[in-house]
């Protein structure tokens, strides 16, 4: 059974998005990195599904979900870079906000849904969101004050969902994309 991870789109980020003219779209492809600049996909493998989260005010929305392809370098990546000063993925230029040009990124190709900031996660969702780690231990969203996410740091990171929670986000997005 395929897993489901979240990952937290910073500000910078989703601002790029819509700077791009990304609302809306499907991203082909997200990065993952060794370094702590971006996210490592490392646990995620073809198959499993990652929901890119992004807080606004207190507010959590799901942005977009992604099922992963692949992690593979194919030709659509472009030409690897053959100096320190070449883009790393040029092929996926209109992406690079994603992560393109972090420290060790590696091109994740995904099946998306369309790029959107208006689903947000109800206060009671929030409360019950809970991610499980290699070991089987759970922890729930930290800093979720009368339903509003005071503090972003707990969704910091890759984390793999309970298939619960997971179900629950699926729900999210699959009601509002009707």
């Amino acid at each position: 059974m395929p897993d489901a991870f979240t990952v937290l789109w910073t500000h910078d980020t989703c601002r790029a998005l819509r700077k791009a003219g990304r609302v809306g779209e499907r991203p082909p492809v997200a990065f993952s990195g060794v370094h702590s600049s971006l996210p490592a996909w490392s646990g995620a493998r073809a198959g499993d599904e990652v929901y890119a989260l992004h807080v606004n005010r207190c507010e959590v929305f799901v942005v977009s979900r992604m099922r992963v392809i692949d992690r593979e370098r194919r030709d659509c990546c472009g030409a690897a870079p053959a100096t320190w000063r070449d883009p790393s993925f040029p092929g996926h230029g209109d992406w690079s906000m994603l992560g393109a040009g972090g420290c060790g990124a590696a091109a994740v190709h995904v099946d998306a849904t369309p790029i959107r900031f208006d689903t947000p996660l109800s206060g009671d969702l929030l409360r019950m969101l809970a991610w499980r780690n290699r070991r089987g231990h759970t922890r729930n969203l930290k800093y979720v004050v009368e339903g509003r996410l005071e503090r972003s740091v707990s969704l910091q990171g890759f984390y793999r969902l309970t298939s619960e929670s997971a179900g629950e986000l699926a729900e999210v997005v699959t009601r509002t994309a009707s």
